[in-house]
Order: structure tokens, then sequence, then C-alpha cells
């Protein structure tokens, strides 16, 4: 069985989770269920990253211990996972026993291999990014201060720090670029990763002494640079430094984050495997930012989305398509109310959810509830069973190419067929002069639904479930091989009752 690897980045306790949290989880939920219906082994992780000056400062702002801190906050985005159904298989926090053993057993390896060296670092640091910058970075306020791109505040640092040899991977990082033309996903942020390698690395600071509250170097009063320490918890995941028996899922790794750490993801990473003789993941997919009606999202401007009240109040089906259908993966992407609920509406109440319910009521009310017709290819409208078969070699494609938007575009554009087909053939209108013919076309549709609620099973999983459910496919014949002419419903497969799945909502 081939087996791949699924992570969001680990999320910053500092604050509470928001839509972009929620975004990235729900495209990496999305894509291992899809391949968990291939049959194939997936291993998705997800979880937090606890330590830092940042959340030390937040844990004092709050009058309580840092561990305590990191406790209360992690509990939100472990709730928020199960908020959204994801279908992860670990939730890993920095702070557990397994990833400090498996970041100190990091640290040694570079140690003893030569790749770390004691010195003092004066340069700027970022406690909002825990991030060093170099200036070359940064931009001026108008008051002549250095901060980073999007108007972050810097300090100046000088303290004795370890350093990383970051510097002597330039070529080997350039040239690794080079024969992995899709390391980095999508190629504008590629080039952006390039472009910074090529204008010059310097060695990164990998320690800090002026505050406590991280992962301890062996033997020294530094801690843990925040960024090393909450990178190597992909390889704590699979049990790493003793992962041989998972080795196979970190050779088909993905990792998927915001570009905002495209840099520490693409670049520090990279380097810091290499020195520890580690393959490389197989691609890092780096999608975009989220704004709110055109505006930037921050807590000071009181325009954050929280995802717990989205979900409460439009269902989390609703929620998970908007966030997946409405942007293309890599794209920034604009949240409005006025666009959530025309999204929802049209196309998941309006297109999908009222097709069905027309259809499904129509055959409780006449036809004893069950399957009307033998299907064959001599039944008009047959062609629309063989095009929603031949959606899912069109749909592996754009999911190997992170095109998770696309995916339902393509869904929908052939549940727009289906109401076409409603529509030209009326079948309500000829089961008054001809029950039988009626009958054939509303059992090429029953067919259609079942390619549709086993196709929309990664995005949508409540409304698959409960269409499935409906129809009363057995809950063993779901997954993707079964979408073929052979495991077509039977004349006479009862249906269960038929009930509403979508409401629509009011502006």
């Amino acid at each position: 069985m081939k087996k791949i690897y699924l992570t969001t980045p680990i999320y910053y306790v500092n604050d509470l989770p928001h839509i972009g949290h929620a975004y990235t989880s729900v495209i990496c939920d999305s894509i291992a269920r899809y391949y968990k219906l291939h049959g194939l082994g997936v291993n998705f992780t997800t979880g937090t990253d606890e330590h830092g000056l940042k959340v030390e400062q937040a844990a004092r702002k709050n009058k309580k211990s840092p561990k305590d801190f990191v406790d209360d906050v992690s509990l939100n985005f472990l709730e928020l996972t199960k908020k959204l159904q994801l279908s992860n298989n670990d939730f890993i926090r920095t702070t557990e026993k397994r990833h400090h053993l498996a970041a100190s057993h990091f640290w040694k390896n570079l140690e003893q291999n030569d790749h770390i060296y004691l010195d003092k670092y004066s340069g700027w640091y970022s406690v909002k990014d825990e991030a060093y910058y170099q200036e070359k970075e940064l931009i001026k306020n108008k008051n002549g201060d250095f901060v980073t791109i999007d108007g972050g505040a810097v300090d100046w640092v000088e303290e004795e720090s370890y350093f990383f040899k970051l510097s002597k991977w330039q070529e080997k990082l350039l040239n690794y670029y080079e024969k992995n033309k899709n390391f980095v996903y999508p190629e504008s942020r590629f080039n952006e990763v390039k472009s910074f390698v090529r204008s010059g690395l310097k060695d990164l600071s990998i320690s800090r002494t002026s505050f406590s509250w991280g992962i301890k170097v062996p033997d020294t009063n530094h801690v843990m640079y925040v960024w090393v320490d909450a990178l190597v918890n992909y390889l704590t995941s699979l049990g790493y430094p003793d992962f041989e028996k998972q080795k196979e899922y970190w050779q088909n790794s993905y990792h998927i984050i915001g570009k905002d750490i495209l840099k520490f993801h693409a670049v520090y990473w990279p380097a810091l495997l290499l020195a520890n003789n580690i393959n490389l993941p197989k691609q890092i997919i780096a999608h975009g930012w989220w704004t709110n009606e055109g505006k930037k999202i921050s807590k000071s401007m009181g325009n954050t989305i929280d995802p717990n009240e989205m979900i409460d109040k439009y269902g989390l089906d609703q929620f998970r398509y908007f966030l997946i259908r409405e942007i293309p993966l890599g794209n920034d992407g604009d949240f409005s109310k006025e666009a959530f609920l025309n999204r929802i509406n049209s196309d998941l109440s309006n297109n999908l959810g009222n097709l069905i319910q027309r259809v499904m009521k129509f055959i409780y009310k006449n036809y004893d509830n069950r399957l009307p017709s033998k299907i064959d290819s001599t039944l008009d409208g047959y062609n629309l069973i063989k095009d929603g078969y031949e959606l899912l070699p069109l749909i592996d494609r754009k999911i190997e190419h992170f095109e998770i938007s696309k995916c339902l575009e393509e869904i929908f554009i052939y549940i727009d067929k289906l109401n076409k087909f409603v529509d030209t053939n009326e079948p309500w209108k000829v089961f008054k002069v001809e029950k039988e013919k009626a009958g054939n076309g509303l059992s090429i549709l029953i067919e259609t639904f079942r390619i549709v609620g086993i196709l929309l099973q990664p995005f949508i999983p409540i409304f698959s479930t409960n269409l499935l459910d409906l129809l009363n496919v057995d809950k063993n014949e779901r997954e993707f091989k079964f979408l073929n002419i052979e495991n077509l419903l039977k004349k006479d497969h009862i249906f269960n009752k038929p009930e509403a799945l979508f409401p629509r909502y009011e502006k």
C-alpha cells in the first residue's frame, strides 16, 4: 500500500484559532480524506507550537505560568480539530516528552556533525514572528525605524548564541531546487524562495539565552530557537529518532502551510534536514492569506472570523465548502458574509440540495421509495452516468496539482448538467402519461447522486454521508474503487426516507 504523509503547520498558541488555521486544516483534511478513499495509507498530523518568547510574554500578561498558559490555549486548537471533524492521526504538542527527545536528538546530530558553533548574535529579531531578519528583508516606517513587511516591530538583539552553518548550504539548496522543480507550490512562491537563497544566506542563530521557555540545549543555559524546535515536530510525529518503520511516510511527505512561514519550511528546514542526512519532504504547499471585506484581519480592528461561530451558525459543510471553493490554493482570499451566503445558497441549497430533495421525494411518493428501473446503456441520459465515472481521473489530476477549488468546480459543473437534465426531461410531467419512462430518467439521476455522494466525501463529508445513507449505499462500498458500472444500484433498491440536506439562509 502506497503511503502519504500530510501535515499542517503546528499552530502558535499565543492567541485563539482563526479562519487561517481552519483553512489550512480543512485543505489538509480534504487531501487526506481523498487519498484514504483511494485506499492509500495516510498519516495526517496537526498540533500546537508552544515555546518561545512570545508565549512567555503572553503567559506573563495573563498572570499564568507558561505551562498552564499553553495547556489552556492548546486546548482551543484541539477543540477546533474536533469542531472541524478533521481526520488527523495525531495532534502533537511541542511540550510533550516525545518531542523534547526528538528535538534534542536532532540538535545533538547537528552538533556531532560539526554544523553548529557558539558565537555572539547581533541583529534584528521579531517577537511577533519569532524570527530573525536580515536587514534586506526589512523596510523603514514613517519614523525611520526598521519594521517587517507587514509593519511588525523588530528589536535589535545582542546575546550569546549557537549558530547553524546555513551559509554552507546555499549552493546545495539551489541545486536541489533546480532538480526538484515542483518542490514548492505555487511556482510564484518558489521563485521568491530561490531569489532569497540566491541573494545570500547567513549562518542562522538557533538558540537564545534571554528567556527560558523552550527546549533546553543539553548542558548549557541556552534554549533552542523556537523554529528549530517547531520544525522537528514533523519527524516527532513519525517516531523520530526511531522512525525506520515510518520512513515510507516521510519519503512521500507534504507540508501545507501559510505563505508567511515559507522561508522556514523551504530554506531553513531543508538545510537542517540535509545537515542531518534526512530526506527532504516531497513538496511544500504555501497558501495565501484571508482578508475580511477587503481589510486585513486583526484583533485590534475587531474583524477576526471565529470558525466556531461560523460552524455553529451555518454548519460545518457550508463553512468547509466556502473555504475550499472560494479561492484557488496559493492565492489570497477575501471573506465576506455576502459572498459566503451567495456561495452556499447558490451551490449547496439550490443546485445540489434542492435537486436531490425533489427527485428523492418524488420517488418516495410515486415509486414506493425504490429504484424504478434497471439502469443500462439503452436509457436516455446514460451518458450522464459515464460522465460521472470519468470525473474521478479528472479530479485525481487536480488533487495531484493541489487545485482543490477546481475539484469542486468540476463536480458542480456536473451537478449543473444534472439540473439541466431534470429541467429538460421534466419527470413529474412525463410520469402522468408514461410512468416507466419517467422512472428511467429518475433512475439515471439516482446513480448520478451516488457518484456525487462518493466524490464529495473529502470536501463536505457530513452531506456526503447523509446522501449515501439516504440512497442506502453500503458503508463498505463508498471508496472510489466503487465508482463504476459494476457497482451501480439495482432495480428495486430500497432508499431511506428523504430529508432536507441543505437549508437556505437569508441575508
